[in-house]
C-alpha cells in the first residue's frame, strides 16, 4: 500500500503545475455497501496526522476562564458581538477547522452561533481545565466526516512535506476507516489522492 501511496504523489508531483502557493494534498475516498441514509452510520470524528498537516489547524475556544492557551479565546461578550454580526460570525467558521467551548457556555452558543457553526458540523466540543493537551493534537489533526454521500474528502499534508510524511499520514486515515467502518476495508470502493489544483489520481 505504501508503494502505491508513494507511486501517485511522485505522479502527482510530476504532472502538477508550479502554483504560486502551497497546495495541499487531498485525500478523497468513495465507499460501497454503505448506506448514509441509516444514521449510525454518519458520523464525524477527529483523526490525528502523524507527520501533521504541513500548517497547523486553527483552533478557537469559547470560554470565559481559561486563558494562555496557545490558541484564540473567545468571551460570552464576544460569542454576543458575533451574533450581531453574522458575516465576521461564517469568516470566523470558514476560518477555524475545531472550536471547544466551556460546558456553561454551550447554550449560549447554540442560540449565538448554531446556525453558523452546525451546517459546516463544526459545533464545539466541550472541555475542562486540561484543554492544551487536546488545543496541540487537534492543531495536527483533521475532521473525517461522512453525513448525506458516500464519500469522504480531508487533507494529508502540504507539498512542501516528504513524500514519506504524507504517505504515513494517508495510511493513518484509512487504518481509522478499517476500524470504524461496518465492514472495514470492504467498505472503501476507491482510494485517490490530489493536490489542490490538480485532478484526482487513484492510488487503488
Amino acid at each position: 500500500m505504501r508503494d502505491d501511496i508513494l507511486k501517485t504523489i511522485k505522479e502527482l508531483r510530476e504532472k502538477s503545475k508550479k502554483r504560486n502557493f502551497s497546495q495541499t494534498f487531498d485525500l478523497i475516498i468513495g465507499l460501497k455497501e454503505f448506506d448514509t441514509k441509516k444514521p449510525e452510520n454518519k458520523f464525524s470524528e477527529d483523526v490525528l496526522l502523524p507527520r501533521g498537516r504541513g500548517k497547523e489547524a486553527n483552533v478557537v475556544v469559547f470560554s470565559d476562564l481559561l486563558k494562555d492557551l496557545d490558541c484564540e479565546v473567545f468571551s460570552s461578550d464576544d460569542i454576543q458581538g458575533l451574533a450581531k454580526n453574522k458575516r465576521e460570525a461564517k469568516k470566523l467558521v470558514s476560518q477555524t477547522e475545531f472550536f471547544l467551548a466551556e460546558a456553561p457556555l454551550m447554550p449560549l452558543i447554540g442560540k449565538s452561533l448554531g446556525q453558523v457553526l452546525a451546517p459546516s458540523g463544526k459545533m464545539p466540543r466541550m472541555i475542562s481545565d486540561e484543554a492544551k493537551p487536546l488545543i496541540k493534537k487537534l492543531k495536527n489533526s483533521v475532521k473525517i466526516r461522512v453525513k448525506d454521500s458516500p464519500v469522504i474528502q480531508c487533507l494529508v499534508g502540504k507539498e512542501e512535506m516528504k513524500d514519506d510524511d504524507v504517505a504515513e499520514n494517508v495510511e493513518a486515515v484509512l487504518n481509522f476507516l478499517e476500524t470504524k467502518l461496518p465492514k472495514g476495508k470492504h467498505n472503501i470502493k476507491e482510494v485517490l489522492l490530489k493536490l489542490t489544483m490538480s485532478k484526482p489520481i487513484k492510488v487503488m
